[in-house]
């Protein structure tokens, strides 16, 4: 229950919006402590009296972990714009001149590394000597809100409302082999042997386009990522659906098929709305937007397409 003797009499301080924040952040002790260099016991002691100074609780203690109440929700929301104001200003005293510096954490898939940012990134640091990357490829979105990345490159239908969003154009597939096994005749695909995304990746659009259109199928190889599928290509052990962007760097490869009809998808530049403004964010994410393109491959006379981009 609240004391609003309690809540009038005490002001917030810098470390305790500090550890709200990363216990938002974090969902755990541990998580929150290794978020603000600390350890677990300190923060959880730290809660206990900021909820016993401020007379009420300001996380519900769950199986899951801390899940923060509204008045949590609103505290971190204020201390993540002091963060960002804090950053900023950081940024502008030891500013050099029009120099970007500054480490920024870009997420996004190991197919998407390859194939469209690397070979943005040789010009992006020689006009930034000063910025450096931090690059994950995860299948898995990082979370933006919880500032584990800064920005994301994303390959979804429908990216989240609340981050800044640029549509970057329409991801297309085909079934690809490898070049120096080509023939003027390919056999049917049904009787190649396949490569495909394992169990981790149920909801790709390769693994759906060959369910939906090779059902009777059955990859003899699975693996982890789309990365994966390229290189055991390339390692002669079979064929597999890859973006056609992965083609312009992975030269031993071709397509075999037009782009596959039902098998696409859309990449978003994603960035959170409160760090965007950010100059060595901003510089990324720009350059970024400006630099990658997406091949588009002309599909065969007569045929029609199904729909717009997913």
């Amino acid at each position: 229950m609240k004391s609003p003797i309690a809540s009038t009499q005490y002001s917030l301080t810098a470390a305790d919006l500090a550890m709200v924040l990363s216990l938002v952040r974090g969902g755990t002790l541990a998580a929150a402590a290794q978020r603000c260099g600390s350890d677990a016991s300190t923060v959880f002691r730290s809660l206990q009296r900021l909820e016993q100074r401020l007379g009420q609780r300001l996380f519900e203690r769950t199986r899951q972990g801390y899940l923060p109440t509204d008045t949590a929700s609103d505290v971190a929301r204020h201390a993540e714009r002091i963060e960002t104001e804090l950053e900023a200003a950081r940024a502008a005293a030891f500013a050099t001149g029009a120099q970007v510096s500054g480490r920024v954490r870009l997420s996004t898939t190991d197919s998407v590394l390859r194939g469209l940012v690397l070979p943005c990134l040789p010009a992006l640091a020689r006009a930034h000597p000063l910025l450096q990357l931090e690059l994950r490829a995860t299948n898995e979105l990082l979370s933006l809100s919880k500032r584990d990345a800064d920005i994301a490159l994303r390959a979804t239908a429908k990216p989240p409302e609340h981050l800044v969003g640029r549509s970057l154009g329409r991801i297309q597939f085909a079934v690809c082999g490898l070049r120096s096994r080509a023939t003027a005749r390919t056999p049917a695909l049904e009787q190649l042997d396949w490569i495909a995304p394992d169990d981790a990746m149920p909801d790709h659009p390769s693994v759906r386009w060959r369910r939906q259109h090779l059902q009777k199928v059955a990859p003899r190889h699975l693996v982890d990522g789309i990365v994966s599928v390229a290189d055991a290509i390339t390692a002669g052990l079979g064929v597999g659906i890859v973006p056609l962007f992965m083609l312009a760097v992975e030269p031993q490869l071709k397509a075999l098929t037009p782009p596959l009809e039902g098998c696409e998808s859309s990449l978003w530049l994603l960035a959170h709305p409160e760090s965007r403004h950010l100059r060595r964010i901003a510089a990324v994410y720009q350059h970024l937007g400006d630099g990658i393109r997406l091949p588009q491959a002309e599909e065969p006379a007569g045929r029609r397409r199904t729909g717009a981009a997913r």
